[in-house]
């Protein structure tokens, strides 16, 4: 990240919690509330976090861009939050939503399915 990006609003305590990457990054999970399955996985700091939490909507940081990202802005494929929760080391989030549409570049609805190494 860039020396460019505002200090975050994200709550002090929380952000004392987190674990982050050399980076300053925390990957985030994305998964379907209702269903349980696994969408998407993208990096989220302190400010993303911020974002995420208070307007309802997944903000990531994109690490090829370095820019913010909201899902959905470009595609229409909205992330709506219902819930988000730390692991219990604090150093990977899951963000618990409901989906509209895809949530693979791809334009698949999982980014987990392409390339499935094991299925028992």
């Amino acid at each position: 990240m860039t020396s460019s990006v505002p200090a975050s609003s994200l709550d002090p305590a929380v952000a004392a919690r987190l674990r982050r990457t050399a980076d300053g990054l925390v990957p985030a999970i994305a998964q379907q509330y209702d269903t349980g399955e696994v969408l998407m996985l993208g990096w989220m700091d302190d400010e993303a976090l911020h974002r995420t939490l208070t307007t309802g909507r997944c903000t990531y940081w994109s690490r090829s861009r370095q820019e913010y990202w909201v899902k959905g802005d470009t595609s229409g494929h909205v992330q709506h939050v219902k819930s988000v929760a730390l692991d219990c080391d604090a150093d990977t989030i899951l963000v618990k939503v409901d989906q509209v549409g895809a949530a693979c570049h791809t334009g698949a609805r999982t980014c987990f399915d392409a390339d499935v190494l094991l299925d028992k």
